[in-house]
C-alpha cells in the first residue's frame, strides 16, 4: 500500500491557468497548500516575515504590512537581492507546509500549489507533479490583459521560469487549460479518479 498521503505538487508558468486547476481540485475534496498563500499571510499585517525582511530591506514595511511594490523595486532587477529575500520566504514557507501536512495526514491524496516548483528544488518534496500547460499565444493573451503587466515585464518574469516545455518534460502528468474550461475540469476529475484507486490498491 502506498503511503497516505499522496503529495501532488502543482505548476506552471504565469498565465498558464494554474490558480484555476488548484481550485478544481479544492472543488473535488482535494485539500489544496497554496504557497502564495502562504507567502501573501507572512508579509501581511503581523506577518511572521515581517522583521526578518524589514532588516534585510529596511523601508520596505509598514502597518499594512510589505509594501509589495516597494519591496519588489528592491529585488526584482538584483538576482542578489533576490536570494536574500528567497533565503527568508522559502524555510517560512516549508514550515507551513509541514502543518499543513501534519493536519491532513490521513488524506488520500494532497495538493501542493507551488509556482516555483522546480525553479526552488520543490520536486524533491512531492510524489507526482502536475504541470498547467496553455499555448504560448493564450499564455501570452492572459498575461498581458493583467493590470499594470507589460511586455518587459512579462519576459523579465518568464527569464525566471523554466520553459514550458521543460516543464511539461519533466510533469507526471499534464492539464492542458488551452481550451474550454470544462475540458480542464475534465481531466482534472480523471485524474483525481486514477490516483485515488492507485492509493487504494
Amino acid at each position: 500500500m502506498n503511503r497516505h498521503p499522496l503529495i501532488l505538487g502543482l505548476t506552471g508558468s504565469i498565465g498558464m491557468g494554474k490558480s484555476t486547476v488548484a481550485a478544481m481540485f479544492a472543488d473535488a475534496g482535494v485539500p489544496v497548500f497554496d504557497a502564495d498563500a502562504a507567502v501573501h499571510r507572512m508579509q501581511g499585517p503581523g506577518g511572521a516575515a515581517l522583521a526578518d525582511i524589514e532588516a534585510a530591506f529596511p523601508g520596505v514595511t509598514g502597518e499594512s504590512g510589505v509594501d509589495r511594490q516597494a519591496l519588489g523595486a528592491a529585488v526584482f532587477e538584483d538576482p542578489e537581492a533576490m536570494k536574500r529575500l528567497e533565503a527568508i520566504i522559502h524555510p517560512a514557507v516549508a514550515e507551513e507546509r509541514a502543518r499543513f501536512l501534519a493536519e491532513h495526514r490521513d488524506t488520500d491524496i494532497v495538493l501542493f500549489d507551488i509556482p516555483l516548483l522546480f525553479e526552488t528544488g520543490g520536486e524533491a518534496n512531492v510524489d507526482r507533479i502536475v504541470v498547467v500547460s496553455a499555448p504560448a499565444d493564450v499564455q501570452e493573451r492572459r498575461v498581458l490583459a493583467r493590470p499594470g503587466m507589460t511586455r518587459e515585464k512579462f519576459a523579465a518574469i518568464r527569464a525566471r521560469q523554466l520553459p514550458d516545455a521543460e516543464k511539461c518534460a519533466r510533469a507526471d502528468h499534464v492539464i492542458d487549460t488551452g481550451g474550454e474550461i470544462e475540458h480542464a475540469r475534465a481531466e482534472v476529475r480523471r485524474l483525481i479518479a486514477c490516483l485515488r484507486r492507485e492509493v487504494g490498491e
